[in-house]
């Protein structure tokens, strides 16, 4: 074991073990200084276009279609046409890339598991590298788990589901991996080692190598991921499209580029997906100097809002048109043991997937295996007579959609309990994360990195423009600090002292002071979390 080695002109700043070492090759260190060597200048001209044009918005301008791209708007073409074994994706479940949640996800009654190295996942190291031999193992179909606590078996049973995996979003970096004296791009390690490890079991198996691509803010970086496929393609002597992506839409810029996405990535793609929580909190962000679009609680921010609904339209729209998919967004709910809770839970979750079906859309997330014969059978209503998908649903006869109702404010009531729960939410999350965990039950609810940050940045908003709750308090940074101060004591009486010294809830406690009451938005907690895990 050691903890700096260079191979093949990468530096390795961590622990390595014999089975880290096969993922880590000298074929895989080579690639990944050849990758990032080739795309990490391109990167980092993205992320300072990403702030130049988030500065116009702090000035004022709102974002909007764009005049330069209407061509690609309004000309005639499609993708390319989606594998076989991408056609049905009515319920998709997702999750971290820890090995128990692998089998018990790939055994679900569902269509697709979607293996998230992003949101659900932190990056400790040996989060990221762990999950790499998990997936490797899945893919290879020996995949197995025996529970150190109780000795249960957990192993694949016959015909799992699809996998897909999520990388890390442009804006992450690994920072136990440097080229040059500089950390490679974190979605890179994850889509090289990915599929270096897995293209050739995938296609022995008749499929292809298939990603989810999180947070992307226009078509350019679209462009970039499009270029990293072909590269990789070429190099390793694949077919064009033997790389498929789904692209989450979960950004306001990128909801106004969404043709254009579809357009740069027409060879790889697949389907759009509305990745609705993270949407929310890019909203915040987004218009974070726009003192008439505050949100309220993001307990009443639903799909049912008409900004939302309208992105949930305009997806549906514009993927059928061009011959994507259209995924809906997450039923985050963890089912109730009390029997009539859980009625409660199961009906909220079938109006919700109502809803996304009966817009049109392909399929749907759930967040745990309890869930999916209630989002099954609502898609399956849709998707009778051995329909595989809804790309017949055009909706070409709705008005447009234009950029007021998909910027429209929303109506609803900013109260001290939605502010408290709030706080303990991003305070449990933030501990559990820079413990090694993104994936997170609170509440009934399993949270990941999204909910925590629309629960901070509506505060830091409410804070920024002198906002009101709805019992007149006025919303100040003294009034987060004595707030945080209390609902801390609330959760550690919950998790007890002990969970609460293990699981850094100080250090998240001090985090969350920090970036909720800082003049300028902190742009993803993952940031500063980041520089406080393994």
């Amino acid at each position: 074991m050691t903890t700096s080695i260079s191979r093949a002109g990468l530096s390795i700043n961590a622990p390595l073990t014999a089975e880290y070492d096969a993922i880590l090759t000298e074929q895989a260190c080579a690639l990944l200084v050849e990758l990032t060597r080739e795309f990490r200048p391109a990167l980092k001209q993205l992320l300072a276009k990403r702030q130049q044009v988030q500065q116009r918005y702090d000035a004022g301008e709102l974002p909007d279609f764009l005049a330069d791209t209407a061509n690609i708007r309004r000309s005639d073409w499609r993708v390319a046409a989606i594998p076989a074994d991408l056609q049905d994706r009515r319920v998709e479940i997702t999750g971290p890339v820890d090995r128990k949640m692998i089998i018990n996800a790939l055994n679900a009654d569902v269509k697709v598991f979607m293996a998230d190295f992003e949101d659900s996942q932190a990056p400790s190291w040996a989060g990221v590298i762990e999950g790499q031999i998990n997936l490797r193992d899945a893919n290879l179909g020996t995949i197995s788990y025996t529970d150190p606590q109780n000795g249960k078996q957990y192993a694949l049973k016959d015909d799992p589901a699809l996998l897909i995996a999520r990388v890390r979003g442009l804006h992450l970096w690994e920072k136990h991996l440097l080229v040059d004296g500089e950390q490679i791009p974190g979605g890179l390690m994850d889509f090289a080692l990915y599929f270096l490890h897995n293209y050739q079991t995938r296609l022995n198996n008749g499929t292809g190598v298939y990603y989810y691509v999180p947070k992307l803010q226009s078509h350019l970086e679209a462009k970039w991921w499009d270029d990293v496929f072909r590269y990789t393609e070429l190099k390793f002597a694949q077919p064009v499209g033997t790389v498929r992506a789904t692209v989450l839409i979960e950004t306001l810029p990128a909801v106004f580029e969404m043709d254009e996405i579809l357009y740069m990535l027409r060879d790889h793609i697949v389907a759009l997906n509305c990745g609705r929580w993270d949407y929310i909190f890019s909203y915040i962000k987004t218009l974070k100097n726009h003192a008439d679009r505050v949100l309220p609680d993001r307990q009443v921010v639903t799909m049912k809002q008409p900004f939302l609904n309208a992105y949930s339209r305009l997806l549906v729209k514009t993927c059928h048109k061009r011959g994507a998919l259209a995924m809906g967004g997450m039923a985050a709910f963890i089912p109730a043991k009390d029997a009539e809770q859980n009625a409660a839970i199961l009906a909220k979750v079938t109006a919700d997937k109502e809803l996304e079906a009966s817009n049109g859309h392909d399929g749907t997330w759930v967040a745990h295996p309890g869930l999916a014969a209630t989002a099954n059978a609502v898609f399956d209503k849709y998707l009778a007579g051995g329909k595989q998908n809804q790309l017949d649903v055009s909706r070409e006869e709705d008005e447009e959609i234009s950029a007021a109702q998909l910027l429209e404010p929303c109506d609803g009531e900013r109260t001290e309990e939605g502010m408290r729960t709030n706080i303990r939410v991003a305070l449990q999350y933030i501990a559990a994360w820079i413990s090694g965990k993104g994936c997170v039950p609170i509440y009934g609810l399993m949270e990941d990195a999204a909910t925590a940050e629309i629960s901070r940045t509506s505060i830091w908003q409410w804070i920024k423009h002198g906002k009101s709750l709805s019992n007149g308090k006025l919303i100040t940074k003294a009034l987060f600090a004595s707030m945080l101060e209390e609902e801390a004591k609330v959760v550690k009486a919950e998790v007890g002292e002990a969970t609460w010294a293990e699981q850094n809830f100080d250090r998240a406690q001090t985090l969350l002071l920090d970036i909720t009451t800082s003049d300028q938005l902190v742009d993803f907690l993952t940031l500063p979390a980041y520089q406080l895990l393994d």
